[in-house]
């Protein structure tokens, strides 16, 4: 990769933070498995006044969703789990006790919520944000919950409710106690992610990048909304839609092993090469992703296609604006958080890119600047 591009992608997050834009970036890019750049730059907490450091560890929200992907992915390659398993064939009171409500609840599967596709209504949180990190009580209240739409019939972006009954589904089926015994045991303990957790471990908590909004109480997803955060992602809290904490330097090793076609870095299998092959193909067909469909409108961009594959967002084609930049390779897959954090495997150029930033943005913007990014890291390509 030339350095001459890698060079202008930091100096690229380093205007930013001179702008004010965001605090920080830790970033870490691959090719071919070789690390082509892995940098701290700018604060992780300008309250303290903390220097960036490729050891600091961040609540990553919805970048949390790979993670419950995976172990999702891990019970379909043990045969626990299959695309067409149905919610209620593991979880038998997501019928709820309104035989109204359960209209259609019979119907949704597996794959209709890891493509967005179950008809769950568009809330982001189940419970008040005090209550978030028990999984058993969220679990019930998503169960007394009404579908909004037939499943199968619209792509819905769900910030919380389909991750919280996968992570559910997974703890049963592994027959574990706590939905994180079956994610450490699975997935964390086998790739080495020692800095890795849902919830905030003491051993953490020193190192823990605290959530700071650099916009107001507008939106879709409010300041607020966020830096609560703080506060519900902590201790032993298990939310597997939003909770993990993490740092680049883990996260490389996740994103790393899906490059490698779910192998971990002795060589061993974590998932089969079928399931990643099916999981990083778009599904979701011409369909926007209804609430980036709304952000999209609001701003006068050109509305794309969702493209979601079964856990993964996808780069797919066109130049609508996306997460993953316009030049990408179409099946290039990855995750995103509010405001802050993303990763992404490009397996046709073979590169591997994560940054995690503090000082979470506007959503909207945090499109453009990750579009911006991105472009400029999959042009560092020779």
């Amino acid at each position: 990769m030339s350095n001459r591009q890698l060079h202008r992608l930091t100096s690229a997050i380093e205007a930013d933070i001179e702008r004010g834009l965001y605090h920080g970036a830790v970033v870490k890019i691959a090719r071919h498995g070789e690390v082509v750049l892995d940098t701290a730059l700018g604060s992780t907490d300008v309250t303290a006044g903390r220097h960036a450091s490729r050891s600091d560890v961040f609540r990553v929200l919805s970048v949390s969703k790979a993670l419950t992907n995976t172990l999702v992915y891990n019970a379909i390659d043990r045969g626990l789990l299959s695309f067409n398993t149905r919610v209620v064939d593991v979880i038998p009171e997501f019928l709820g006790h309104d035989r109204f409500l359960a209209a259609n609840k019979e119907r949704v599967t597996l794959g209709h919520l890891l493509t967005h596709r179950a008809g769950m209504v568009v809330t982001p949180e189940p419970l008040p944000y005090r209550r978030l990190g028990d999984l058993s009580d969220v679990v019930a209240a998503i169960c007394e919950l009404p579908l909004a739409a037939v499943p199968g019939s619209v792509v819905n972006y769900s910030p919380a409710l389909n991750h919280a009954l996968m992570g559910e589904m997974c703890r049963r089926v592994n027959g574990d106690a706590r939905f994180s015994d079956s994610m450490q045991r699975e997935v964390l303990d086998p790739l080495g992610m020692t800095d890795t957790a849902f919830g905030l471990p003491e051993r953490l908590a020193s190192r823990i990048v605290p959530i700071r909004a650099v916009f107001g109480e507008e939106g879709w997803l409010t300041a607020s909304d966020l830096e609560i955060l703080n506060e519900v992602i902590d201790g032993d809290a298990e939310m597997p839609w939003v909770g993990s904490v993490t740092t680049a330097h883990d996260l490389f090793l996740l994103a790393e092993m899906y490059r490698r076609n779910g192998l971990d870095e002795s060589g061993e299998p974590l998932l089969s090469r079928a399931v990643i092959d099916k999981v990083t193909r778009v599904q979701t067909g011409d369909e926007p992703n209804d609430l980036y469909r709304r952000i999209a409108e609001a701003r006068g961009w050109e509305v794309g296609p969702g493209n979601l594959g079964f856990g993964f967002a996808l780069s797919g084609t066109g130049v609508a604006p996306s997460f993953f930049g316009t030049m990408t390779s179409p099946r290039t897959f990855g995750n995103y958080g509010a405001g802050s954090t993303l990763f992404w495997v490009d397996p046709e150029n073979d590169v591997t890119f994560v940054c995690l930033t503090a000082g979470a943005m506007e959503e909207g913007d945090n499109v453009l600047r990750f579009q911006r990014l991105s472009d400029l890291a999959i042009s560092a390509v020779v």
